[in-house]
């Protein structure tokens, strides 16, 4: 290490030889973009890119995807080679805590290498106080990051792919990792885009002990990138939705029509029957999630839905997604007043899919309903909640038997029909619909004229008259109800 005096390296007290980045670490991120890696990867940053705390990045003009990534951050101690994770951590002298920023706009052309995209002045912010790493527990560090004071990243390094011992001893087997050489060891879920006028903040925290706040102010540059040198930045949906976090976020999916009182009125005063056959007149045949029974007759629901999937039991897949806050527990604890449960279970009921505790929850936050095509456990405790209840039927054993909680908020297939977030869902004891919100207004009004219809024939068939030209309605019966039946 040298330059000593150079405030970029105050942290660290003078420049490291290297810093090593990991690419994908932590479950939660994983699990954000749709892949798990099966070992770690890695890239590296350059130390020019290093920053204190307290010092401002530069969103380059003609650019709009800086983004944050709050990381825990590795400072190698006696040098490192063809070390074992049990001798790893002997290796690292302090933990702190680091910002990976990363400009979206230039990530395409990088190929993965994220010279340009990572690599920038200011680009690795870090500190601002070290941790002796011998005083704290590697699997028990939590990382913290606030965007203008909301908090928008909170995980542990037991949510970690890799632990951190594994990404050091995996590391030396490449190179040696040097004295004070740096591993930034990969961000979790809740990154994302951050402008001009936005402050980020990283904490570290192992028990007691702290790192401080890591403090960036991002600021607008007024250089842009010359093409006569090299590629310019640019971006496309795919960026935009990996530097967001979400397209949701990113603002690529149109917000589904809000499903409003007077909507949720009408659609509480017409039989999912009616919706099927209005829907059915729309060419959409595959909307009812088949193969499901209210657990207490008589229930019926509205609401929106809130999707849970649960994949086939493996046990080293169950080892490291079944425990702590899982996806089951995850949409339990988020789903919202209105919103229903709606969890794929592949139709296999040989195990239940929840129990009485998690109906409480549902039913704590103002769930509209649960929809599983797979068991429920503690049937008549779960029943005794309130809250309806469509399920293929009740089953004793646990979740593990048969499944394992593998994410939330995505597309789901659910009793033989696809269900996105945001849907429609309609409950009753004929069963369970999806209506697209965007045909819901149409299809809802269609069913009530159609019920009101229906109603006025039946009082005619009542009253003694043949069912012969009156259902469905001829010329003559039409007429009649034109002038008789809309009075």
């Amino acid at each position: 290490m040298n330059d000593t005096s150079d405030p970029r390296f105050t942290a660290l007290g003078g420049r490291p030889g290297k810093i090593v980045a990991v690419h994908l670490s932590y479950t939660s991120r994983a699990d954000q973009r749709g892949r798990r890696p099966a070992a770690p990867s890695y890239f590296f940053k350059p130390s020019s890119s290093l920053a204190a705390s307290g010092s401002e990045i530069v969103r380059p003009a003609g650019t709009e995807l800086l983004a944050f990534e709050g990381e825990i951050a590795l400072v190698i101690g006696e040098p490192a080679r063809w070390v074992t994770p049990d001798a790893a951590w002997a290796h690292v002298a302090s933990v702190t805590a680091a910002n990976d920023f990363g400009l979206y706009d230039l990530r395409a052309n990088d190929k993965g290498s994220n010279v340009r995209s990572k690599g920038g002045d200011g680009y690795t912010p870090l500190g601002p106080a070290l941790i002796d790493a011998r005083d704290v527990d590697p699997a028990a560090l939590r990382l913290r990051t606030w965007v203008d004071g909301e908090l928008v990243q909170d995980d542990s390094t037991a949510g970690l792919l890799f632990p951190l011992t594994q990404i050091v001893a995996d590391l030396s087997q490449h190179f040696t990792l040097e004295t004070g050489d740096v591993i930034l060891t990969g961000t979790p879920a809740g990154s994302s885009v951050v402008t001009p006028g936005q402050v980020v903040e990283v904490q570290v925290d192992a028990g007691s002990l702290s790192t401080g706040r890591l403090r960036t102010a991002v600021v607008q540059g007024d250089r842009a990138f010359d093409a006569a040198l090299g590629s310019l930045p640019a971006v496309d949906d795919t960026q935009r939705t990996e530097a967001w976090g979400s397209a949701e976020a990113a603002g690529l999916v149109p917000a589904a029509p809000v499903l409003t009182a007077a909507l949720r009125d009408k659609l509480s005063r017409v039989p999912v029957a009616a919706l099927s056959g209005q829907l059915r007149k729309r060419g959409l045949n595959d909307v009812t999630i088949d193969g499901v029974h209210a657990l207490t007759p008589g229930s019926r629901f509205v609401g929106t839905a809130r999707t849970l999937r649960f994949v086939p039991h493996r046990e080293d897949l169950f080892a490291s997604h079944g425990g702590g806050q899982n996806a089951q527990k995850r949409a339990f604890d988020a789903v919202e007043e209105g919103e229903v449960i709606v969890i794929e279970a592949r139709g296999e009921t040989g195990s239940g899919t929840l129990g009485d505790i998690l109906a409480i929850r549902a039913h704590a936050r103002k769930a509209a309903a649960i929809v599983t095509d797979g068991g429920v456990r503690d049937a008549e405790a779960v029943a005794a909640v309130g809250i309806p209840v469509f399920t293929a039927g009740p089953h004793p054993a646990v979740l593990g038997r048969r499944h394992v909680p593998w994410e939330t908020d995505v597309a789901v297939g659910c009793g033989g029909t696809t269900v996105e977030p945001g849907d429609i869902l309609v409950g009753d004891g004929d069963g369970v619909i999806v209506v697209p919100p965007a045909l819901a207004e149409e299809v809802v009004d269609a069913a009530l004229a159609q019920e009101a219809e229906d109603a006025w024939v039946a009082r005619q068939v009542a009253s003694g008259h043949p069912v012969n030209g009156l259902f469905p309605m001829n010329a003559e019966w039409r007429a009649r109800y034109e002038s008789e039946g809309r009075s």
